[in-house]
């Protein structure tokens, strides 16, 4: 039985961690803005906030849609945990683990990014669909 749900319960992971993401990126890009996300960065203390906002806007929400499409996944993953682990590092981590502003929700969104990056995604992942339909590679002796 849980062969058979795999699929499945990658597909509502992948698809809950991107939805996440992407509407992350996109207050990133329309409810803050990229000037009022620079403006954060910068007294965040990130380093070229100009840079950083558009660039950390535009990972979320690719990657998210990565995620959510089963696409690039170890690429995709690896990214958007490195994004979080930057979160702990210059917005949350100051404020412990746990309470107002607090880490453990990016923490978790790193790990699972790392998760399911490296899950392989499950047969309903565009990954998976795409390494089927390719040819198999003649032996090179």
């Amino acid at each position: 039985m849980i062969d058979q749900t795999r699929p499945v319960v990658l597909l509502v992971s992948r698809i809950a961690i991107g939805v996440i993401f992407l509407v992350h990126g996109y207050q990133k890009f329309v409810t803050m803005g990229i000037a009022g996300t620079a403006e954060f960065f910068a007294a965040a203390g990130i380093p070229l906030p100009g840079l950083a906002a558009p660039a950390v806007a535009g990972l979320e929400v690719a990657g998210g849609l990565a995620l959510v499409l089963g696409a690039a996944l170890p690429v995709a993953g690896s990214l958007l945990a490195l994004d979080m682990i930057g979160a702990i590092v210059f917005v949350h981590g100051a404020n412990g683990l746990a309470g107002d502003g607090g880490y453990e929700f990016v923490l978790a969104l790193a790990a699972a990014s790392l998760a399911v990056g490296f899950t392989g995604g499950g047969a309903l992942a565009l990954d998976n669909a795409l390494a089927r339909r390719r040819p198999a590679q003649p032996a090179t002796t």
